[in-house]
């Protein structure tokens, strides 16, 4: 029997409160290895909150470049084999035979962490993906919709409502309706749950859709949207200086800072209705 998911754990603490000190429980969020295989080669570890890892393995397999295609991710199953400590943290996928990679020459190493999946990666060659295309160059967003996206991405981030140390990733379509939100202590996994749920749903490329994300916009974060097809990417914090050299080389459009009613646009301007003109 599969065990529950568990996003959410429950601690008591001392909280020191103007000189008062009281005992009270207090939520954290779940973090756990989660090991994605292709058969039965490990082939990357990563620190993620349990919960949609059928998503996060498609993600990855899919920005890493091992499946190029979605149907060329045949299947994606949780393991309840082994010992108690793996159970439910392994997923194993099954690619098709054209996608299924020489494991004697991956340059990947076994452990990524949360905060970072590039640090998983064995040379600085194997940082850069080889699946890059540019987007949809005909998507328009209006500023007041992109204005509008943090207040929708935090009145939906129910585990970071209870928690405060969830990131997040969500999905937009033009006129700013939601189309799917992650949440993950690893800022690239909510970025991989939600290229994984688009993966799964046969939605890729995500030429028609925005990402937001919490937190700062980093290399990786950039270089998935753009495997994955999508147009523009925006975060309520700064971006990296490798990430907006990425954005301009691809025509990304790339949004930072965006907090109430002000955003720096890095890259990729003509995007946004008015803001070419300005």
């Amino acid at each position: 029997m599969s065990r529950p998911v568990r996003s959410i754990g429950l601690t008591q603490v001392s909280e020191w409160d103007d000189g008062k000190v009281r005992r009270k429980d207090d939520y954290l969020a779940a973090e756990e290895p989660l090991e994605i295989r292709i058969g039965e080669h490990p082939i990357s570890v990563t620190m993620r909150t349990p919960g949609h890892d059928l998503e996060l393995a498609a993600g990855f397999l899919f920005t890493e470049g091992i499946g190029q295609r979605a149907e060329q991710i045949l299947a994606l199953e949780s393991s309840s084999e082994g010992d108690a400590g793996k159970r439910g943290n392994v997923v194993q996928a099954a690619l098709a035979p054209e996608a299924t990679p020489d494991f004697e020459k991956m340059r990947r190493h076994f452990f990524a962490s949360s905060s970072c999946g590039i640090c998983g990666k064995a040379s600085i060659e194997a940082v850069r993906s080889r699946c890059l295309a540019p987007p949809n160059p005909n998507f328009r967003i209006a500023p007041d919709v992109l204005l509008a996206l943090p207040d929708a991405l935090r009145s939906s981030q129910d585990v970071f409502e209870r928690t405060g140390g969830l990131h997040a990733a969500a999905l937009f379509d033009s006129r700013g309706a939601l189309l799917v939100l992650r949440e993950d202590i690893g800022r690239h996994n909510a970025v991989d749950k939600v290229i994984g749920w688009a993966v799964r749903e046969r939605r890729v490329p995500l030429k028609d859709s925005m990402m937001l994300v919490s937190g700062r916009g980093g290399f990786e974060i950039v270089q998935k949207a753009i495997v994955a097809g999508v147009p523009v990417v925006a975060s309520v914090s700064a971006p990296s200086s490798l990430a907006v050299q990425l954005a301009r080389e691809m025509q990304l459009t790339l949004v930072g800072f965006l907090r109430g009613r002000r955003f720096v646009i890095y890259a990729g301007a003509e995007r946004l209705a008015d803001s070419a003109q300005a």
